[in-house]
């Protein structure tokens, strides 16, 4: 590829993990000046019959990273630069991939928070981008990001020696970012790198990142891993890690090393107002897509068939539990392999597949990394009670086309003074327009720093039961309310726009 070439503006994030630091007796403290704070008590003066107090002796921080450049030598030939170009499409951004969104009030940089090389819809002809990637096999295969890739007409990976070779996509997961390109021509001799365990990372863990940032190549970084398990909200499934390594346009796709050179994560989304804040795909996560990136080029999830929320404090006081971690089955629809299986609305699953559920979308996780057709024992609490259920799961379809959400209808009426809800029967219209039910109370407003507020109620949803009664009217729920003893958790069955179901533990008003 000749010619002009656009940087790709993505970012990079490498995680390093495992730097151990031996702890060493601290050096006598200087004796205090005029100005400094009187010294603490010796334990010498401690009163009589008490033991000294014991303080923990600091790290020496001196040696803990004299140079990484032995680290750099042994895996930047394995890092890439990944060109490509694509057939400009006729208007808008990318099609068919999660990491475009965003605009000017997104987050993660503005209209192109995840590092998108082709930004401008109005320019004719191909476009050129630049990013990064890295050599996993020997085969000539090379991982990096879908979003690198995705509608590229042509690619072309070059090594820091020089060597360029053509490259194809042999499978992607727009879901998750990842994708991997098979090498084209003579790929004997390539540098590899391994991947290694992202789970065994702690935050503050050193990482480094290498990539390919405004085209400058095989540009190295130093940071830590500054968090684990975000959720950017991206994607059904993310669980992203955090890194304060510097990165830049050009170093998305590109690998984020441990302290002993394996890659622990795939360097993906930057955040646009911050600095210092990118986040990389896990690589623990990246091992478990790569066989069936690589034979079928394209992942298959399985699926449970439910909605679920994430257990609270309250809501377990509504439903007779105490554990304080789960996820809620607000919805289990016909026909699935949920329903097959015995789940029912207010289920609370703790556990899958033997691994504990912390939250709705860690089951999700959990479910769409298990084959079609294989069964995941599932540990649930029913009416306050353990019990133990098994699913067989089928194939997760595609949910991600969804419509924009549209703002509630406005209206007029006063909040109610004492748990700051505004409430009116539901409008058959609006019915029609949001796939809301055709009866029950509206939602029409809500007092910010209010009891409703708190328990996530917002304008738009319809409340369809309250404390296991129907809710038709407005009425009927003004009247659950009256009747609740005051300060009571009264759990409430929502429709929110969309159609989706989900609960909601609003506290009763005090007399």
């Amino acid at each position: 590829m000749k010619g002009s070439r656009r940087v790709v503006a993505v970012g990079l994030v490498l995680t390093l993990a495992g730097c151990r630091r031996e702890q060493e007796e601290a050096p006598p403290a200087p004796p205090p000046s005029a100005q400094q704070e009187p010294a603490a008590p010796s334990p010498e003066a401690a009163p009589e019959g008490t033991a000294p107090a014991k303080q923990p002796m600091p790290p020496d921080m001196r040696g803990a990273l004299a140079s990484i450049a032995p680290l750099v030598e042994s895996v930047k030939s394995a890092v890439v630069n990944v060109e490509v170009r694509e057939a400009s499409p006729a208007r808008g951004p990318r099609r068919g991939s999660p990491w475009n969104g965003g605009g000017p009030g997104s987050p993660f940089g503005g209209g192109m928070p995840f590092g998108s090389p082709f930004e401008d819809p109005r320019e004719e002809g191909p476009r050129q981008g630049l990013g990064s990637g890295f050599v996993i096999d020997a085969r000539g295969l090379v991982l990096t990001n879908n979003h690198v890739v995705a509608d590229a007409t042509e690619i072309r990976v070059q090594f820091p020696d020089g060597r360029e070779l053509d490259a194809k996509v042999l499978g992607t997961d727009p879901l998750t970012d990842v994708a991997v390109l098979q090498l084209k021509g003579e790929v004997k001799g390539l540098p590899v790198v391994k991947l290694g365990d992202s789970d065994a990372l702690r935050v503050g863990d050193w990482v480094v990142a290498i990539g390919n940032p405004f085209g400058l190549a095989s540009s190295v970084s130093l940071g830590i891993v500054s968090a684990k398990a975000r959720d950017i909200q991206v994607g059904p499934f993310d669980d992203f890690l955090q890194t304060d390594a510097a990165i830049n346009p050009g170093n998305s796709g590109g690998p984020l090393f441990n302290l002993h050179g394996e890659v622990v994560g795939i360097n993906t989304a930057i955040v646009g107002q911050g600095s210092g804040i990118g986040f990389a795909v896990p690589s623990t996560l990246v091992k478990e897509l790569l066989p069936q990136l690589e034979k079928d080029g394209a992942v298959t999830r399985g699926w449970l068939g439910v909605a679920v929320q994430d257990l609270t404090a309250d809501l377990g006081s509504a439903l007779g539990v105490s554990k304080g971690e789960g996820a809620i089955v607000t919805e289990v629809n016909e026909g699935t392999p949920a329903a097959e299986a015995g789940l029912k609305p207010d289920d609370i699953i703790v556990a899958a597949g033997g691994r504990p559920v912390t939250s709705g979308r860690a089951l999700t996780r959990t479910v769409a990394l298990k084959a079609p057709g294989s069964e995941l024992p599932l540990t649930v609490y029913r009416g306050g009670k353990k019990t133990e259920l098994k699913a067989k799961l089928g194939t997760r379809p595609d949910l991600e086309g969804v419509a924009s959400r549209k703002p509630p209808e406005e209206h007029a009426e006063p909040p109610h003074q004492r748990v700051g809800l505004s409430l009116s029967d539901m409008d058959p219209r609006l019915s029609r327009a949001q796939e809301l039910p055709r009866a029950g109370a509206l939602v029409t407003d809500v007092v910010p720093g209010s009891s409703a507020e708190r328990s996530g109620l917002l304008p738009g949803m319809v409340v369809v039961e309250a404390r296991g009664q129907p809710v038709r009217r407005a009425t009927d729920l003004a009247r659950v309310l009256k009747e609740a003893e005051p300060g009571e958790s009264v759990l409430l069955r929502v429709a929110v726009p969309g159609g989706r179901r989900e609960l909601r533990a609003l506290t009763a008003p005090e007399s």
